[in-house]
Order: structure tokens, then sequence, then C-alpha cells
């Protein structure tokens, strides 16, 4: 495998919002990940916003307000 073809980690950012009970809710989280080969930006995106509705289900019809996903290395 050549330098272009290894895969490539990428950190993203999500801030999402939600009407609650007297305003609303908003939260932010950010990590990092490996797209799987063949993946498009999209895809990435769809992983990314399964994984936080998985570990905080009460976010499951959140808005999305940012969506930051860019290469993980300086």
């Amino acid at each position: 495998m050549t330098t272009a073809e290894q895969p490539r980690e990428y950190h993203f950012v999500l801030t999402v919002q939600k009407p609650a009970s007297g305003g609303c809710i908003v939260a932010d989280w950010s990590g990092y990940l490996t797209p799987e080969p063949g993946w498009t930006r999209h895809d990435t995106y769809q992983a990314i916003r399964a994984e936080h509705v998985k570990q905080n289900p009460t976010l499951a019809h959140a808005s999305v307000l940012f969506f930051s996903l860019e290469p993980n290395q300086l």
C-alpha cells in the first residue's frame, strides 16, 4: 500500500441542539475516526451521527448546528 492509499484519520466536531422544557439543550461532541474504504464525507457524517445518537438517545432528533471533519494531522 502506498502512502496515498493508506487510511487517513480524521478529527470531527459535532454540535447539536434540541428543544427542551424552558429552553433548549445544546451538546458538543468531538473525536477522531478512520473512515472505511470507499466512504464518502456523507457516509462518515451519517456514521458519526448514528454513534452520537447511540450514546445520547435523547438527542436522536436534534438539529445539527455545526459539523467539521478535518484530517487529524498537523
